[in-house]
């Protein structure tokens, strides 16, 4: 209890601009644990959301019907079940405008893409900030530090009788700076770190679904394009 009480007294006596260092440093972390938290979600339930549609797409389902499932569904589209919607709502509106079959898929393979940019940009939402915090904090809390110790040695060459009990304070409380900037950093680039893994890996399966699914679109258009010849 008695640390911990001196640890509040230091931050309560420190200099006004090692105060302000301090509150940016913990405003920081606040806000990067928040958005963790929000993010561990984000890339669960995507997760979750990818393994549930490749099973009903690949279960041999109509590809009318599950398309029919999709826009029924209440819940927003995301992930695969967003670029399925996209690429197939394309597909169908310009297989009855046009009978040419590369317009068709150009169309349908433009319309997934833009899908895909809208997850990518879903998925990478607030990482810049955790990677901005992650490298950044250290060298907060390093200038709250150094300033701290400028402070105290300044005392310091004013005081009649230096003695360590003299800059102790001073020198203790820079240091928390420094602390409190590792404090932000670490949780933010371990955070960063993993979900960008997490958002490079769902891209990919949305990249790699994109082109099967374009395959499966162009078998289709090219034999509605046979058919009547034969």
């Amino acid at each position: 209890m008695d640390s911990e009480l001196s640890v509040w007294s230091l931050i309560a006596n420190a200099g006004l601009l090692v105060q302000l260092v301090m509150l940016i440093l913990a405003l920081a972390s606040v806000i990067s644990w928040a958005l963790i938290f929000q993010r561990f979600q984000v890339f669960r339930k995507a997760r979750q959301a990818q393994l549930a549609f490749e099973e009903r797409f690949w279960s041999g389902m109509d590809l009318g019907q599950l398309y029919r499932e999709v826009n029924a569904d209440p819940t927003p589209f995301s992930g695969l079940e967003a670029i399925f919607r996209s690429g197939f709502k394309e597909f169908s509106r310009l297989r009855q405008q046009s009978r040419d079959a590369d317009a068709v898929m150009d169309g349908a393979q433009r319309a997934m893409r833009v899908a895909f940019s809208r997850e990518q940009e879903r998925l990478e939402t607030h990482l810049p900030f955790l990677a901005t915090v992650g490298s950044t904090s250290p060298y907060v809390g390093l200038f709250g530090t150094v300033w701290g110790i400028m402070n105290s040695f300044r005392g310091l060459a004013q005081a009649q009788q230096a003695t360590l009990a003299t800059v102790a304070p001073g020198i203790s409380e820079a240091l928390i700076a420094t602390a409190m900037g590792l404090f932000a950093a670490i949780p933010a680039v371990i955070a960063y770190n993993r979900f960008s893994t997490t958002s490079d890996s769902l891209l990919k399966n949305y990249e790699t679904f994109a082109e099967e699914f374009s395959s499966i679109l162009h078998r289709r258009v090219h034999h509605s394009e046979k058919a009547p010849a034969a």
